[in-house]
């Protein structure tokens, strides 16, 4: 099996979370992406990061060898921008 491009890595999230704003950046093997989705209201980092999983579902452990995410509120990229 091939190692995915950022851009399916990209897809793969927003097919199963919601997004406002969503990046991936990355080789092949690791990758870096901030999502911000109004699904993280009032969760801890650590639900928010087991959301983006449960999006990725097996390729998570089948494609994606590595991923490193900022999960960010509507209200949270705001603040930053």
């Amino acid at each position: 099996m091939a190692d995915p491009t950022a851009a399916e890595v990209q897809h793969y999230i927003a097919e199963g979370l919601p997004c406002t704003h969503l990046e991936v950046e990355g080789d092949g093997q690791h990758f870096f992406a901030t999502i911000v989705s109004t699904e993280f209201e009032g969760k801890n980092r650590v639900a928010r990061h087991q959301r983006v999983y449960q999006a990725l579902g097996d390729r998570m452990r089948a494609q994606i060898h590595a991923l490193s995410m900022k999960t960010l509120t509507p209200a949270e990229w705001a603040e930053k921008a």
